[in-house]
C-alpha cells in the first residue's frame, strides 16, 4: 500500500509470530498466502517476516524438525499485522491461561492499532494478553469449550470458520486459517486480487467466516446425491430471481430435502448462500467495471441498487460507492476496515 503522505510505495508488513510447538502448516500460510499478492507493476503488496520470541535461532515444531528463525521480537514492533498461528506447546498459557514473561515482554513491542490475527490455537495467545475481552472470537472447535471456560470475558463462538472484529481476527483450526488470511487479503485490496490468490493456492476463494467449522454428521457416500450441480446452475444465473425450488428442482429433490442436505453439505442455508455469491458478484463489479450502480444490482441479481445498498451495508459496512472509492483507487484511500463482521 502506499504512503498518502510521502507517495512512496510500502508494502504492508505482516509479523508471524512462531512458538514453540508450532505446526508447520499453520506457520506456511500466511507466506503462502499473503506472499501472492502483486500491484500491476509487479511490486509485492505484503511483506511477510517470521519472528520469535527470542533472539534469532531454532523454534521447535511439533514434527520432527526444526525452523531457524532469523527475526527476533524487536520484528512485532514494525508489523502493520501480526499473525499468531497455533502451538502444541503453549505451556502455562494453555494450562493457566497466563502469558509467560519472554511472550509478554514480546508482545509489549506490538504498536497500539496493529491489526491482530490468530490461527486455531494461537486464540490463546491473544485471549491472555487481554485482546480479546469482551470481543467475539473463535479457535478450534476442540477446544472452544476449554478456551470459552478459561477466558470468560471472550464472546467464544465455535461454530465459525473465522471472526473479523475490526483490529483483532481469530480463526478455527488449520484450513481455516487459509480462509482468514485470504479474508484479509479481500479486505485490504479487494475480490480480485483475493480471488487470483485462491486461483494460485488452488483453494475455494470465498468461504463466508459464518460457514460451519466441521459437519457433525457424515461426508454423505459419493453415491447419494448432492446439490452442487444446482449450487453451479445458480451461479451461472445470479442475475436471475431464483427460488427455492428452483434450486431444488436442479437435483430432483423435494424443497425439503434439498434445503437439509444444502445445509449439511454447505454449513448454511440456500438463502443465505445465494446472499453471499450475490454479494460477491456485486464486490466484483464495483471493483472491476464502471457500470452504474443500478446496472451492478441488476448484474449481481439484488435487482434494485437499494436492496444492493442494504446487503453490501450489512456484510461489509460500506455502502457500494464506498466500496467501490476504496478498491479501484489502487489502495490509496483503501479503508482498513472494509470486511465482514460475522
Amino acid at each position: 500500500m502506499t504512503s498518502a503522505a510521502a507517495g512512496e510505495f510500502r508494502p504492508h508488513r505482516v509479523a508471524v509470530l512462531a512458538l514453540d510447538g508450532i505446526l508447520p502448516f499453520e506457520l506456511g500460510i500466511p507466506h503462502r498466502i499473503f506472499g501472492r499478492p502483486r500491484d500491476a507493476r509487479g511490486r509485492h503488496l505484503y511483506e511477510v517476516v517470521t519472528c520469535s520470541v527470542r533472539p534469532p535461532g531454532t523454534v521447535e515444531t511439533d514434527a520432527d524438525f526444526a525452523v531457524q528463525i532469523a527475526h527476533g521480537p524487536e520484528t512485532l514492533a514494525t508489523a502493520d499485522t501480526v499473525i499468531v498461528p497455533a502451538s502444541y506447546e503453549l505451556g502455562p498459557l494453555y494450562d493457566e491461561g497466563r502469558l509467560t514473561d519472554e511472550l509478554a515482554a514480546a508482545l509489549a513491542r506490538v504498536r497500539p492499532g496493529t491489526r491482530l490475527a490468530s490461527i486455531c490455537t494461537g486464540a490463546y495467545v491473544l485471549a491472555a494478553a487481554g485482546y480479546l475481552d469482551g470481543r467475539p472470537a473463535t479457535t478450534h472447535w476442540a477446544d472452544a469449550e476449554r478456551f470459552q471456560r478459561m477466558f470468560p470475558k471472550v464472546e467464544v463462538d465455535a461454530d465459525v470458520l473465522f471472526i473479523d472484529d475490526g483490529d483483532v481476527l481469530t480463526s478455527a483450526g488449520v484450513a481455516a486459517g487459509i480462509d482468514l488470511c485470504l479474508h484479509m487479503v479481500r479486505r485490504d485490496f479487494g475480490t480480485a486480487v483475493a480471488n487470483e490468490v485462491a486461483r494460485r493456492t488452488v483453494v475455494p476463494p470465498h468461504r463466508d467466516g459464518g460457514q460451519a467449522q466441521y459437519i457433525r454428521r457424515p461426508v454423505p457416500d459419493p453415491q447419494v446425491a448432492t446439490t452442487t450441480a444446482a449450487r453451479a446452475w445458480a451461479l451461472g444465473r445470479l442475475h436471475e430471481p431464483i427460488q427455492l425450488r428452483d434450486l431444488a428442482e436442479q437435483e430432483a429433490m423435494s424443497v425439503r430435502t434439498f434445503t437439509r442436505r444444502f445445509r449439511e453439505e454447505v454449513g448454511i442455508s440456500p438463502g443465505q448462500w445465494l446472499t453471499q455469491q450475490r454479494v460477491e458478484r456485486a464486490r466484483h463489479l464495483l471493483e472491476s467495471t464502471d457500470l452504474s450502480m443500478d446496472q451492478v444490482a441488476r448484474d449481481s441479481g439484488f435487482n434494485t441498487a437499494q436492496s444492493m445498498r442494504q446487503h453490501l451495508q450489512a456484510a461489509l459496512g460500506v455502502t457500494p460507492t464506498a466500496y467501490r472509492r476504496a478498491f479501484r483507487t489502487g489502495g490509496a484511500e483503501r479503508q482498513d476496515r472494509v470486511g465482514t463482521r460475522h
